[in-house]
């Protein structure tokens, strides 16, 4: 099964380079001006299933887009930054007490204080994904960087240390085919949600 992927479009708090994990940030003016040029690709073929993580960001983009209120779904809810939300890199990175690049080394256990990891984010995905392969009907799913990065890893084997093995666009789709055990793998990603754009490729 077809599951594809969105990212939501622009927030303040994307602007402003913060950590965005479970906080409820809206859609800035130039996330709607964004989604509202968007257009999925004649890939993406109809009926599909509509689909977004429950915070306001991911709705928004995904009832912009098209097709009306979509189906809410938690597994695709945002990795919980903890104690970081709100912070930006340079305020961790140039913090001793966060400790910050002795947990990004850890990959998939990297954890914030009060937060969750990538290893968690994808145990919950998973079945979700083992689900969607079983449901008859493609998926378009509007999710966050940090779903979209771990079912990225599993594909790939990434361990979500140093480079990503893809540059993952945010004015993009990303296509996956599912089998049912929620084992993925990509079919396209980067694939231009504007029209004119050239596609990156996977």
């Amino acid at each position: 099964m077809i599951v594809s992927l969105i990212r939501h479009a622009s927030t303040r708090w994307n602007e402003q380079g913060r950590m965005q994990g479970r906080r409820d940030i809206p859609l800035s003016e130039h996330g709607r001006a964004q989604v509202r040029a968007w257009r999925l690709p004649v890939e993406v073929s109809d009926p599909t299933s509509r689909v977004s993580s429950p915070l306001r960001r991911a709705v928004e983009t995904a009832e912009l887009l098209g097709g009306g209120s979509p189906h809410l779904e938690s597994a695709l809810i945002e990795m919980d930054w903890g104690a970081w939300e709100g912070l930006t890199l340079d305020e961790l990175r140039s913090d001793p007490r966060a400790e910050f690049a002795r947990n990004e080394a850890q990959g998939f256990d990297f954890r914030p204080p009060g937060g969750e990891s990538p290893r968690e984010v994808h145990e919950r995905v998973q079945p979700w994904l083992a689900r969607a392969a079983t449901g008859g009907v493609p998926i378009v799913a509007v999710t966050h960087l940090g779903v979209l990065r771990v079912i990225v890893a599993a594909a790939t084997g990434w361990d979500l240390t140093g480079k990503p093995p893809i540059r993952l666009r945010s004015d993009a789709l990303h296509r996956f085919d599912v089998d049912r055990r929620g084992r993925v793998t990509i079919v396209e990603c980067n694939m231009p949600l504007a029209p004119g754009e050239a596609s990156l490729g996977p």
